[in-house]
């Protein structure tokens, strides 16, 4: 059994303080709603909230053809280990022509139909949830990225504690690391919207393929990549370290036949790198290749 209130080991002094004030936040609150990924950031804030309010602690999942299987079962896992109830929502960001348009401000779209349904759920659930606080994982570091999806829900009176008591990235890792979480270091993943180039039309069967795509890959290895699509094309990113691995025969033969049976009509491998946030590249007007910081477009 995990203590219901996790040992802090080699944390310093203003992180510890950091984490005081995020309990007595969380705990200040009657009932609070965690507006829950499964990625390092929310999983964070849920993890404290089960710890501070129990029973009036929930976690919340917006399930779309956007979220990666793998990571769905993630957050399930991470939830049970947290001991935070957990709930999927279906959310239908596919029928918003604000998202599958695929503009700039997608994220915006996509969180404020996740808001509506949260909103939606605490109306359904007796008092005290009616009137419960809902959290999301947003942190200090995310306030200075391209986030539009942080306006959708700041319109819906969704609180980011992290971010209010300025813990950044590297806070929330090293925090995660000292309570113990097993998932503290896991790479930031992003939907899979985010692999289609700004004005390229999203579907819920382009995310399915992608998805697939980027499973057959984990499935051989291959943990932290990105299968990028732009028209019927796949571009495969991978940390530069493995480029060499999928060039070997018989590797490359395979992922051609694979990709191509999932209805890509060419494949390429990125010799860049991974790089997160690649697609906003755009948004920085002509900059060079390594102008642009790492953001939710993953």
């Amino acid at each position: 059994m995990k203590p219901q209130h996790p040992t802090v080991e080699h944390l310093e002094p203003s992180l510890a303080e950091a984490l005081a004030a995020l309990r007595q936040r969380i705990g200040a609150e009657e009932a609070v709603v965690v507006a829950y990924s499964g990625g390092v950031d929310s999983a964070l804030v849920a993890a404290i909230a089960a710890e501070q309010r129990g029973a009036l602690a929930l976690a919340v999942t917006g399930v779309s053809p956007a979220l990666a299987p793998h990571l769905r079962e993630e957050a399930q896992l991470q939830a049970q280990w947290m001991g935070i109830a957990h709930r999927e929502l279906g959310t239908a960001e596919l029928q918003d022509p604000d998202y599958t348009s695929n503009p700039s401000d997608r994220c915006y779209a996509c969180k404020r139909e996740l808001h509506r349904v949260i909103a939606q759920l605490r109306q359904d659930l007796p008092s005290p949830w009616q009137s419960a606080l809902v959290l999301d994982g947003v942190n200090l570091d995310d306030l200075g990225d391209h986030r539009p999806g942080i306006a959708a829900a700041r319109e819906r009176g969704v609180a980011s504690p992290l971010a209010e008591l300025g813990i950044n990235k590297q806070g929330v890792r090293a925090i995660s690391r000292a309570l113990g979480f097993p998932w503290w270091d896991k790479p930031a993943q992003p939907c899979l919207a985010s692999r289609f180039p700004y004005g390229e039309a999203i579907s819920a069967e382009r995310l399915q393929r992608v998805a697939a795509a980027e499973t057959w890959l984990r499935q051989r290895g291959f943990q932290e990549l990105r299968v990028r699509s732009q028209g019927e094309s796949a571009r495969i990113e991978l940390p530069p370290s493995q480029l060499a691995r999928l060039l070997e025969s018989p590797l490359r033969e395979d992922v051609v036949t694979a990709f191509g049976a999932l209805g890509f009509s060419a494949v390429s491998l990125d010799l860049e790198g991974l790089v997160s946030g690649k697609l906003n590249r755009e948004l920085q007007g002509a900059a060079g290749l390594r102008s642009a910081p790492p953001c939710a477009a993953g």
